[in-house]
């Protein structure tokens, strides 16, 4: 019979595609990976991949037993964690915006790690969009994201955490004239934009809408703390949600002005999928924000 290690190896090649990715994922050799594979096969008498040079790909009968599966797995865990008196344990891997890790959300795993010393929380830093493929395929058991501003598949659940007003913000010694009036300062200065291909860039793109205002392009990034920190040292502004790990108000360096008549919020979440084998894990994210 098939041990839930071995389940959770046949689950993992399957998310990542080949033997070594999933060897990284779980810290054995690909050759190890593959003795556990034809072990499982043995074990089922089935043939679960297509195999080649390059990678382990699902046939028809590997991908239609993954949901029973994760189902094996996921109740082992539920009773793994009861016999243990409700204690976590394993490794789970979540992914985070980096805004998130610098936050609230570090803070929330910390305080589950306290409680959960067995559990091991592999952490990715990225974006919301590359995210959601990634919870959807189950390569991560959940992540940290912007609410989406399209409509997600049914096989994903989105739950808020928090939201961030979008402000805008200002160097207070600027390299260029800075004009007083909140649509002209978007109209003239160089604007720093955050990557309008991502959830947050929809939300920029949001408020300048709002505003009605054409802005004068600078600069796009992709990361909300690049940005603040070519407009500290003066070379633009930009729109940004108002993250709580940064100081705004006490920043010497920055001046923050709010959207007249603007209210648009980067509402923050934890996606993962309907049904997967560390919900006891993601029910704990949950309950730290409802409890905060």
């Amino acid at each position: 019979m098939p041990s839930i290690r071995t389940l959770k190896i046949f689950l993992s090649v399957a998310r990542c595609g080949t033997f070594a990715a999933a060897g990284n994922q779980v810290g054995l050799t690909p050759a190890a990976i593959g003795l556990q594979i034809r072990a499982l096969e043995s074990d089922l008498d089935v043939q679960l991949f297509d195999r080649n040079a390059r990678a382990a790909v699902l046939n028809p009968v590997g991908r239609a037993l993954i949901p029973e599966i994760e189902e094996i797995v996921r109740r082992y865990e539920l009773l793994e964690a009861s016999a243990g008196g409700g204690e976590m344990s394993g490794t789970v891997v979540v992914g985070a915006l980096v805004s998130a890790l610098m936050g609230a959300f570090a803070d929330a795993l910390w305080s589950i790690r306290q409680h959960h010393p067995r559990l091991d929380v592999h952490l990715l830093a990225g974006m919301s969009s590359d995210f959601a493929r990634k919870v959807e395929v189950g390569e991560l058991d959940a992540a940290v994201v912007t609410q989406s501003p399209r409509q997600l598949p049914s096989s994903l659940l989105w739950t808020p955490l928090y939201s961030e007003p979008m402000i805008l913000i200002m160097p207070s010694a600027p390299h260029f004239e800075l004009p007083r009036e909140q649509n002209e300062i978007l109209r003239q200065a160089p604007f720093m934009r955050f990557d309008r291909s991502t959830w947050t860039g929809h939300l920029v793109q949001d408020v300048l809408d709002r505003c009605e205002v054409q802005v004068n392009e600078a600069m796009e990034l992709n990361s909300v703390e690049a940005i603040v920190a070519l407009v500290r040292q003066g070379f633009g502004i930009s729109i940004v949600p108002e993250l709580a790990n940064v100081d705004f108000a006490n920043d010497k360096a920055l001046t923050v002005m709010t959207l007249d008549g603007v209210d648009v919020r980067r509402h923050v979440g934890l996606l993962e999928r309907v049904k997967h084998g560390r919900m006891a894990f993601t029910e704990a994210i949950k309950n730290y924000f409802a409890g905060a």
